[in-house]
């Protein structure tokens, strides 16, 4: 059953206005950071990852792909995202970067884009599009859907954490596309493999999946790699 998102900011993008639910850093400004959702939409979960990133000195900003709605069914998890255009999902996440570099309270010129499931995918293209406007990306068990999709634009270091038990996105996937990313930019990607299934990280997954232990292991090393990389 559908349920409606929570947003607390508006933003303009792709002609018109985008929403989404932002978190400041206790010190008041910081690094701006990007959170995208996975298919589920902008839920509680993907809330509290905001408020955890704002708690450690980002500016962070989960946009609401979804328009207001959420879910927790797989059925309606899959219409929306089938429903969702790529190309219109990717240039509201280019207005949520432009919004944060213009935001008063954000530090530096270039921003990190964390994205899970759905995001991770979302999160890479954004990077291959946006240049040096992303100076981190980090997918969370997540790739854009085509094999063959082309890197190039992509200047962001590259942070990727993943499944071993993943039936959707096995590791031959992901190592394929650590290579294309190599073969059309200057980076490696720094991967990262998790005895664990898909979608580790969320405590309100359906799956079953959610692993504390590797979670809490895949968070300290995003922090670490977003400290080394954006600040």
């Amino acid at each position: 059953m559908a349920e409606s998102a929570a947003q607390n900011v508006t933003f303009p993008s792709n002609g018109g206005q985008a929403h989404g639910y932002l978190a400041l850093p206790p010190q008041g400004h910081g690094p701006g950071l990007l959170v995208v959702q996975e298919w589920w939409g902008l839920t509680n979960h993907v809330r509290s990852l905001v408020d955890r990133f704002a708690a450690e000195g980002y500016l962070a900003l989960a946009p609401d792909l979804y328009g207001g709605t959420t879910t927790h069914d797989r059925t309606e998890a899959a219409r929306l995202l089938a429903e969702l255009p790529v190309d219109g999902a990717v240039r509201d996440l280019r207005g949520a970067v432009d919004f944060l570099l213009a935001h008063p309270a954000v530090v530096g010129d270039a921003v990190a884009v964390v994205g899970f499931c759905m995001g991770g995918g979302f999160a890479l293209r954004l990077a291959a599009q946006e240049g040096d406007k992303v100076a981190a990306v980090v997918p969370f068990y997540g790739l854009p859907r085509e094999p063959d999709y082309d890197y190039r634009g992509l200047t962001a270091h590259v942070l990727g954490h993943f499944a071993e038990r993943d039936h959707g996105l096995p590791p031959a996937a992901v190592d394929e596309a650590a290579i294309r990313i190599g073969e059309a930019t200057d980076r490696r990607p720094e991967l990262h493999f998790y005895p664990a299934g898909h979608a580790f990280m969320n405590d309100e997954n359906l799956l079953g999946t959610y692993d504390p232990l590797q979670a809490r292991i895949a968070w300290r090393r995003t922090l670490s790699f977003l400290h080394g990389h954006l600040g």
